[in-house]
């Protein structure tokens, strides 16, 4: 499919990183693959993830097709960039057309990106997942690879201010290892098995963060931030 949307929103994308002075560690790219269908199942703590982890991982010259939300793509703005980029939208009272579409872009060869907790963790610790990214990985014959993101809650997430001065914040992607699952495989043991990973991954990038989590409404309250409780804990 052409692309003539994703390389302009990019060389924005990109002028909007040195604005704001973020300090970038993308990790793990080479995990995504040249060619080919894939999954690629997000942690979710801030409103510009999707922006972050498709910019880490353009070293592997590969375009990320996000599924969001559909009241996303009726922006009169987001709506067609959204379209123009090839994401796909999910309409969350009628999910059926929205995981065909998936399905249908995976088998094409598309790496789709997928934030299984299916909202913003306002915990910031990784919550329960749902079981799209697997059924979609199992149905379609693909790897999912996980990745986690840290430091773009800073910038802007749910139920804080917005702050997009020039902060110099760091911000951390992490790509992982592929996880391979079949059909005859348990769904929720394979929920696990990629929530367990991403737990993992996540708390090993927050361990190499630069900055203090102490005392701050950014960070979990597991590493002393002042972050709300999980819900599920």
């Amino acid at each position: 499919m052409a692309d003539l949307v994703y390389p302009p929103v990019i060389v924005s994308l990109k002028t909007f990183w040195k604005y704001l002075g973020l300090k970038f560690t993308f990790t793990g790219s080479e995990n995504l693959p040249k060619t080919g269908g894939a999954i690629l199942a997000m942690n979710h703590v801030g409103y510009l993830d999707f922006a972050l982890i498709g910019t880490a991982a353009l070293p592997a010259k590969r375009y990320i097709r996000f599924m969001a939300k559909k009241s996303i793509f009726e922006h009169p703005i987001a709506g067609p960039l959204m379209r123009g980029m090839h994401h796909i939208s999910v309409d969350r009272d009628n999910g059926s057309g929205s995981f065909v579409a998936a399905l249908r872009a995976l088998r094409s060869g598309e790496i789709i990106g997928i934030f299984p907790e299916a909202t913003i963790s306002v915990s910031f610790e990784v919550k329960e997942i749902k079981s799209g990214a697997v059924r979609l990985a199992t149905g379609a014959g693909v790897p999912i690879i996980p990745a986690v993101v840290w430091g773009s809650q800073r910038i802007v997430t749910k139920g804080l201010k917005p702050n997009f001065k020039r902060n110099h914040f760091p911000v951390f992607v992490k790509f992982g290892a592929p996880l391979y699952f079949t059909k005859d495989q348990d769904i929720e043991a394979c929920e696990k098995i990629l929530r367990d990973t991403l737990i993992s991954l996540l708390h090993g990038v927050q361990s190499e963060y630069p900055d203090s989590h102490a005392g701050a409404r950014w960070a979990p309250q597991r590493l002393g931030g002042t972050a709300p409780a999980p819900l599920n804990s």
